[in-house]
């Protein structure tokens, strides 16, 4: 079976309709620049706004670090196979979030993280991902052991729906990477 792939080209921000320009206006504020992405998903404007939402209410009330975040990002998103957002995030880890090579090294490859509390919560995510959002009484208590707290497994689900409108979009694009994620491509 052969995968959907969209005909609709993506949205430059000096030929969008009103709708769209304003919510890449939205996204040159936050990033500094429009992601191929970002450029995909203004073709419905509403998602690219929910997107830039929701992401922005996570990374702002999530109570997870930068390097936490990345790792809820980074583990959905491979674990939803999305190429174009484990480059992101492998890249952002790299760069911004302060996350050891060798865990964001370790995710994209399925390996086990050697820290802890971080394997903890890249557990958790996952579970929370083959469950459908599900947990059972035993993974929420090691995540709460590990130092977390309920209101993050509430940040969790928002994560995952949140990389759910980013991966499925990338999938339906086959979104080109931006140049400053080649060096982290990644592949299943």
């Amino acid at each position: 079976m052969t995968e959907y792939s969209t005909n609709l080209a993506p949205i430059a921000i000096n030929n969008a309709s009103p709708g769209a320009k304003k919510v890449l206006d939205k996204a040159l504020l936050q990033v500094g620049f429009i992601p191929n992405m970002y450029s995909n998903m203004a073709n419905i404007p509403g998602l690219l706004d929910t997107y830039l939402t929701g992401y922005s209410a996570f990374r702002e009330q999530s109570e997870f670090s930068s390097a936490e975040q990345e790792i809820v990002f980074l583990t959905i998103s491979r674990e939803n196979e999305c190429h174009y957002c484990v480059a992101a995030h492998s890249m952002v880890a790299d760069t911004m979030s302060d996350v050891p090579t060798a865990i964001t090294n370790a995710i994209r490859t399925g390996n086990d993280i050697n820290e802890p509390k971080l394997a903890v919560l890249h557990n958790f995510t996952h579970h929370m991902l083959a469950t459908q959002g599900k947990p059972c009484d035993d993974n929420v208590k090691l995540f709460l052991d590990a130092g977390y707290n309920e209101r993050q497994v509430l940040a969790i689900i928002l994560a995952i729906a949140v990389k759910t409108l980013s991966n499925y979009s990338n999938h339906i694009f086959d979104t080109e990477l931006d140049a400053m994620l080649e060096g982290r491509s990644w592949h299943k």
